[in-house]
């Protein structure tokens, strides 16, 4: 696990960092503004409103929402995979365009990790697609602080999958410090 932030999160709490974030679970009235920050964040894919409605209630436990001055500079969502429950799929990173270059995404996932709900998670799974350079950078900065032991795999390929509409989608996996 990423042991920098020692911070544990119950869902009516929050914490404040030294760079003016606030961390916390999402709430249902959040799931509007999650979809308007994912569309403002290429190439992430952008799913239906319905489904960041469901992240924010349904996957509330795994996901996490960053703010700053009352707006939401940040949100992951990710979830147990179900066959292997300590394995945290992180399936969307988004970080507003104020909020970049501030270290914010890698933060959302140290925080995301501290939870005591997560404490059993031994390994974090992600794919990403070969040209998302800022993906590619965070979760290697992840792996790092976990030992470099993370490994990558092609997961969806672009035409066996994809049918050649989407570029292939590439596991990373990547045990947790425990």
């Amino acid at each position: 696990m990423i042991t920098m932030a020692p911070w544990a999160m119950a869902p009516e709490t929050s914490t404040k960092t030294q760079e003016e974030f606030v961390f916390r679970k999402p709430k249902r009235t959040d799931g509007n503004r999650v979809h308007s920050l994912i569309e403002s964040c290429p190439p992430l894919d952008t799913n239906s409103s319905y489904c960041n409605f469901l992240q924010t209630t349904h996957f509330k436990d795994t996901c996490i929402v960053a703010e700053s001055d009352g707006e939401m500079a940040g949100f992951v969502s990710a979830y147990r995979v179900p066959e292997k429950e300590n394995t945290l799929f992180i399936w969307q990173v988004a970080v507003g365009e104020k909020a970049r270059g501030k270290g914010l995404a890698f933060k959302m996932i140290q925080q995301l990790l501290a939870r005591d709900d997560l404490s059993d998670i031994c390994c974090i799974e992600t794919t990403i697609t070969r040209l998302n350079k800022a993906s590619w950078a965070l979760f290697k900065k992840v792996d790092q602080a976990n030992g470099n032991l993370g490994e990558v795999s092609l997961f969806l390929d672009e035409e066996k999958h994809f049918d050649g509409e989407h570029d292939s989608e590439y596991l990373y996996r990547i045990p947790l410090k425990q």
